[in-house]
């Protein structure tokens, strides 16, 4: 079988591994949202073993993850556009989130970490005093 090879393809296909594409991303794709008093990140990493994930907590998030090729180290690879290799991101957390109480989970390929937010930063009713009588304020 003949195949032809064309050198700005190529370097297309070597550039979306690189950068990732729309579509694609090369970082690990992210979804955050709140709940209640609650913020959750979700990072998708199919492939990934638990057991290669690192998360390190200081004033931001750093998620680190490895994934290895899936063929062996005999086997002919035909076709390899799944990104192999070490992935990192970091979060960057406001302060009014609580970095202390972080809890990570790992299901169907998806890392998701659910951060609270800080006691101190959830809203709270201050009485204010006038006189006779009492009122009381948002804040």
């Amino acid at each position: 079988m003949l195949m032809r090879t064309d050198p700005f393809r190529e370097l297309d296909r070597l550039t979306q591994r690189v950068f990732g594409t729309a579509a694609r991303p090369a970082a690990m794709p992210m979804d955050a949202f709140r709940d209640g008093d609650t913020f959750y990140v979700e990072l998708d990493l199919p492939g990934v073993s638990p057991d290669s994930i690192d998360l390190d907590v200081e004033r931001n998030v750093t998620v680190k993850a490895e994934r290895h090729p899936s063929a062996g180290e005999n086997s002919e690879v035909v076709i390899a556009e799944r990104p192999t290799g070490s992935f990192s991101r970091q979060l960057f957390l406001g302060e009014t989130l609580d970095a202390d109480r972080i809890e990570a989970s790992y299901e169907a390929g998806v890392l998701r970490l659910r951060i609270p937010v800080a006691e101190e930063a959830e809203p709270r009713r201050i009485a204010v005093t006038s006189g006779d009588t009492r009122k009381q304020i948002n804040s």
